[in-house]
């Protein structure tokens, strides 16, 4: 959408925009939408088990197809790969560690030597997905969770299945089988389906046509200033700088609640996605948590709600690997982790780990505020039962709402590298190191400095 005054702005904002976009993206997944719905018909007619994994497998296939048409056979290759390592080491006891290792060489391999930068990251979700069903298999059958290596109709029905081979998210081999199962439908699983289809074209009507509009029309901070500026960026303003910072930062947190919602729905269309208590049937995937993101108590709870499978991926298999090595190396290693799975890309892997930084220097600082003033100022909420003599005094709040608000500078400003210039910058890693560097140079390195500081704190109260 090009320059306009805030009046014809709005009058432009709904066929311009949001019908597009809402269109735009029912095409590209309603055919995905369908192929999840007839698996989960074809779960509940009874059929024996080897079938539902053809079944699942045929969808899954035909849906990477659909997505990436010929270079889907390096997806199909990791999985191969995959099953191969399981079965021929599968009297090992240490197989996640090893299949990890491997599952990251051929990722970083693949994004190097195989083939161009840019088809590799149009596939990096779905293979992100499978080296961390693969990985978490592994670490299952080490842990004695899952007792005998799955059959290789099992393993790719498990790898394909067709609710999450695109978008995600997650889930470990158990609920796969669960979801097999068939259970019956209800009308809590069609609202959930629905909810969560309604809040994913939300987020994406949000992060296309909203949010990068956000401060010139929707909330006129400058009035019109913004809007007679030919190229917004030369308003050199300290504040102009963080508030199109705060623009790319929210645009780019809709899309990620985007991807989310629409996992849930494929998943929960394709029927995983429960838990089972006493014969009540819960529908409660759970992707992402925007509210915490967006009203943040403290960064550690930012990046557990950001992705909460992947989350729960990570401090499962990667984190609780580590934890011997003491807790800072463990977090460093599942940020490093996670950077290596996102793939070979700077700006991702700047922020990963300056987030590794971040959040180990939150959650010792504020859990050793919360020893000298017995007060709950931790990094995780405090149940209603803790120890804590100070819970609701005006102080203790003062604290907290100082941590959100510290919080939110260091989204905003990790965020702010983050926009679509940098989507045509993906074969020149070059560009991108630029872009990211001269982003955060704009703003001073605030976060960084922040965090240093609160370490400096840290280690004065120590």
């Amino acid at each position: 959408m090009g320059v306009f005054s805030r009046q014809r702005f709005f009058q432009e904002l709904a066929h311009g925009c949001l019908l597009p976009t809402a269109q735009q993206g029912l095409e590209q997944v309603w055919q995905l939408l369908v192929i999840c719905l007839v698996c989960r018909l074809l779960w509940m007619l009874g059929l024996p088990s080897f079938v539902k994994h053809l079944c699942t497998v045929a969808g899954g296939f035909y849906t990477l197809y659909l997505f990436f048409e010929l270079h889907m056979i390096w997806v199909v290759l990791l999985s191969l790969l995959c099953y191969l390592f399981l079965f021929l080491c599968r009297h090992s006891t240490i197989r996640g560690t090893f299949l990890s290792i491997t599952v990251l060489i051929y990722l970083l391999l693949g994004e190097l030597h195989m083939m161009d930068t840019t088809n590799w990251h149009k596939m990096r979700g779905s293979q992100m997905v499978v080296a961390m069903k693969a990985i978490s298999l592994a670490f299952d059958l080490d842990r004695g969770v899952v007792t005998n290596v799955p059959s290789p109709i099992e393993f790719m029905g498990y790898i394909y299945f067709v609710g999450t081979v695109i978008f995600g998210p997650w889930i470990s081999f158990n609920s796969y089988k669960e979801a097999l199962e068939g259970r019956k439908m209800s009308l809590r699983w069609l609202l959930k389906v629905s909810v969560s289809w309604v809040k994913s074209q939300i987020c994406l009507v949000v992060s296309n046509c909203v949010a990068p509009y956000l401060f010139p029309y929707f909330i006129p901070v400058y009035g019109d200033k913004l809007l007679r500026s030919k190229k917004r960026r030369k308003i050199r303003g300290s504040l102009a700088k963080w508030l199109l910072a705060y623009e790319n930062t929210t645009s780019f947190h809709f899309s990620n609640y985007f991807v989310g919602y629409l996992s849930e729905t494929t998943a929960t269309l394709a029927g995983a996605g429960f838990t089972e208590e006493k014969e009540n049937l819960k529908w409660d995937l759970s992707a992402s948590k925007p509210l915490n993101i967006e009203f943040p108590r403290s960064m550690v709870e930012v990046v557990t709600s950001w992705n909460v499978p992947m989350s729960r991926f990570l401090h499962t298999y990667v984190f609780k690997s580590a934890l011997k090595f003491g807790t800072f190396t463990a977090i460093m290693v599942t940020y490093i982790a996670s950077a290596l799975l996102h793939g070979l890309s700077f700006h991702l892997g700047a922020v990963l780990i300056s987030l590794g930084f971040i959040t180990y220097v939150e959650h010792v600082l504020r859990r050793r505020l919360a020893a000298i003033f017995n007060a709950c100022v931790l990094s995780r909420k405090c149940p209603p039962s803790c120890s804590h003599q100070n819970k609701k005094k005006l102080w203790v709040y003062m604290i907290n709402i100082a941590f959100s608000a510290l919080a939110l500078l260091h989204l905003t400003y990790l965020g702010s590298v983050f926009n679509s210039s940098v989507d045509y910058m993906e074969e020149d890693e070059d560009d991108i190191t630029h872009h990211t560097i001269q982003k955060w140079s704009e703003l001073s390195w605030t976060s960084h400095w922040a965090t240093f500081g609160c370490w400096i704190l840290y280690r004065l109260i120590l």
